[in-house]
């Protein structure tokens, strides 16, 4: 009979393979017999050499989850945490190299947007890592503190779709919510909320369990819109812009060995 720690271990190893797979969303390629529409965010801002409606909050707000992650996996703050920090590593770079193509085609309040966004990141990161390594003494109690961040700024991560929810139900359009982005945000919520099951981790379990509601929100939100979608080179109309959102959420990879 598995074990519950031996079927912890296999759940949190699927849960890094899908959290790699929701960072790496953003470039899939997808099949051509969907609509164009649907081409990968990145692939569509090279192309056209503009960010159109495209914006950077999720990708900003991503880069600090997986700092905030790497750190909490340390193993002066939580020890054997090896696969947090290697999966939010990885993360950490894409998310980084998504942001520079942002940058290269943004307009200039844009890029001021992106820069400024970005140093009140690492200075609210630095404040953080001062105050653990100053303030806080033994791993217990640092763990604590820096996961209850890390819990918050996931749940914070999960809740980032909902601004576009409300204009894919009035638009009735997907067009600017990608189907796979959706498909890896609830399975990563899923995936991770069973981990939290099979040996209670009540921080791992709350945002997860969010993002994978959330998740199965978006997923019957495109099957019920995706069909009313404008195609390009279809007529939209004056007012058929809407605002992408980009559902690129960091996983709570948060692998207690």
């Amino acid at each position: 009979m598995v074990s519950a720690e031996a079927a912890r271990n296999v759940v949190g190893i699927i849960g890094n393979v899908i959290s790699f797979g929701l960072f790496i969303s953003p470039v899939y390629s997808l099949s051509l017999s969907l609509s164009p529409s649907l081409c990968p965010t990145f692939y569509r801002i090279i192309k056209n050499k503009a960010v159109e409606e495209f914006k950077p909050d999720p990708y900003l707000a991503t880069v600090l989850n997986c700092l905030l992650w790497i750190f909490y996996g340390l193993p002066f703050i939580h020890p054997d945490s090896l696969l947090v920090v290697t999966i939010n590593s990885v993360g950490l770079a894409l998310e980084l190299i998504y942001l520079t193509i942002f940058f290269i085609y943004a307009t200039n309040k844009g890029r001021k947007k992106v820069a400024l966004a970005l140093l009140i990141e690492v200075a609210f990161f630095a404040a953080i890592v001062l105050m653990a390594l100053l303030l806080l003494h033994g791993t217990t109690f640092r763990s604590l503190i820096v996961g209850i961040l890390c819990d918050i700024f996931n749940i914070l991560m999960y809740a980032a779709p909902l601004t576009i929810m409300k204009e894919v139900i009035q638009k009735k359009s997907v067009k600017y919510m990608p189907f796979y982005l959706s498909l890896a945000n609830f399975l990563n919520g899923s995936v991770w909320t069973a981990y939290a099951l099979i040996k209670f981790d009540i921080y791992v379990l709350v945002s997860n369990s969010i993002g994978a509601f959330l998740g199965a929100i978006q997923l019957i939100l495109y099957a019920i819109y995706f069909k009313s979608t404008p195609k390009d080179g279809e007529e939209e109309g004056k007012d058929s812009k809407s605002s992408e959102v980009q559902l690129s959420t960091v996983a709570d990879p948060t692998a207690r060995v």
